[in-house]
């Protein structure tokens, strides 16, 4: 039974104590009238200044769509209450960002969780605890980013444009997509996702402990079925999501890519976390039975999926850049005129430093590389996520400080207090799984 270590669970509390107060700090320095937020984009000009009225074009943002019509004061009311909603935004959108980073983890750890489930898979049970300890996040990560949407529908903040009824009012195409972009059925599919993903992670551990106490093979069969169904469920609920959380942030863009695109970038961040934590419980003494043919199996699937998500990346970009549709193209114009460093960092991150250090078979099964490689990784996909949400709620407002450093430890603290308590719950070993023996004697 793994014990959860004082140092470990003191360092999480470090984290959440630090992350709340940078949290509230960005909260509370946040501008409240036009006046503060002229003056801080005085005191925070980092050379972006002056792109306020194309950042609200290129962006989507429906305060100012025709702009090009509008003159003289009309112009500068709509521009300045813009700029100040972009920086009330600041702070809401770095907490949004790293509550769905964290539980985008979670929820690609459950996917995998559940194809080597379905697939029956016979190297990974070993690896099922881990699995499991680490989609216990759903919960609290999920009950925290549904908070965020509430309150976004009810105008805590300016995230979601389309939220807004004066601005679908004067918004031809939003009224077009009111049938779905609206309030009340948002939260409804947010309800729905949330408790079928939960749902799911709840009775397959349950199961899953149950087989350890069971003299046949009944719970391990009613695991397989679960998981296959919840797979279909999976696939549907999840490209929902990213159309619902993220893709609607921008509403006059969209791509039929996105789903599968933002499904790369959560399996890949959740294999990541898994082989992380494994090396870590190792390191400790637990899991005596992985292997380094186990990590290398994880460190084949971050290499692959990585190389996965930039084809999906190139497609959707190239595919967009090429027809040039202006409704489309602007969200690449917005990000590479604005965000060229983290935009362009998250491809080296992502794609470039993935396809240099772990091409190479050996170095799959050396546990530290795992590790430097892992940390690198998960930067590089909260960059993506960064990038999906910051350039459509705060435009060219953007700079790395309180509220963004303190997501990060807030939730990062969390995970890792949530995911650890887990571990300590059952033994980090099945015992009667049918396949427990070909995982323990599995070799590459």
């Amino acid at each position: 039974m793994y014990t959860f270590s004082n140092k470990l669970r003191l360092g999480s509390f470090i984290a959440m104590g630090l992350g709340f107060i940078f949290l509230v700090i960005g909260f509370v320095s946040a501008p409240s009238t036009v006046e503060e937020a002229k003056a801080m984009v005085a005191v925070h000009d980092d050379g972006h200044g002056g792109g306020h009225a194309e950042a609200a074009d290129a962006h989507g943002v429906a305060e100012g769509h025709g702009a090009e019509a509008a003159h003289g004061d009309e112009h500068d009311a709509s521009h300045d209450e813009h700029l100040l909603h972009q920086l009330q935004n600041r702070p809401w959108s770095a907490l949004y960002v790293a509550a769905f980073f964290f539980f985008m983890i979670a929820l690609g750890v459950l996917a995998f969780y559940a194809i080597q489930r379905a697939a029956q898979a016979g190297w990974s049970p070993l690896l099922f605890r881990v699995m499991e300890g680490i989609t216990a996040y759903l919960v609290p990560g999920g009950i925290i980013v549904f908070v965020i949407l509430l309150l976004s529908v009810l105008h805590m903040n300016h995230m979601f444009v389309w939220m807004d009824a004066d601005t679908v009012a004067s918004d031809k195409l939003l009224q077009g997509k009111a049938g779905y972009l609206n309030p009340t059925f948002f939260l409804i599919r947010a309800a729905i996702f949330l408790g079928g993903w939960i749902f799911y992670r709840q009775y397959s551990r349950k199961l899953s402990l149950a087989q350890d106490e069971s003299d046949d093979n009944s719970n391990f069969v009613k695991n397989f079925r679960w998981s296959a169904a919840f797979l279909v469920f999976y696939l549907i609920s999840e490209s929902m999501m990213s159309w619902d959380w993220i893709m609607s942030l921008d509403p006059h863009w969209f791509s039929t890519l996105f789903g599968w695109y933002l499904f790369a970038s959560m399996f890949v961040s959740g294999i990541t976390v898994i082989a992380m934590v494994t090396v870590y419980l190792k390191s400790k003494g637990y899991l005596e039975q992985v292997n380094d043919s186990h990590i290398h199996d994880l460190a084949k699937f971050m290499f692959g999926i990585s190389i996965f998500w930039t084809y999906l990346w190139f497609s959707q970009f190239m595919l967009i850049w090429y027809a040039n549709i202006p409704e489309e193209v602007t969200y690449y114009i917005a990000r590479f005129q604005d965000y060229k460093l983290p935009f362009f960092g998250m491809l080296v991150l992502n794609f470039v430093f993935p396809l240099l250090v772990l091409m190479n078979s050996d170095y799959k099964r050396v546990n530290w590389f795992v590790i430097m490689t892992g940390i690198v990784v998960l930067f590089g996909h909260y960059l993506d996520i960064f990038n999906m949400v910051m350039p459509a709620t705060v435009g060219d407002q953007w700079y790395i400080g309180f509220p963004e450093i303190g997501g990060i430890l807030f939730f990062g603290g969390l995970f890792v207090y949530w995911v650890f308590t887990a571990l300590t719950k059952a033994p980090l070993q099945p015992k009667r799984n049918p396949f427990i023996e070909e995982s323990t004697h599995f070799h590459y």
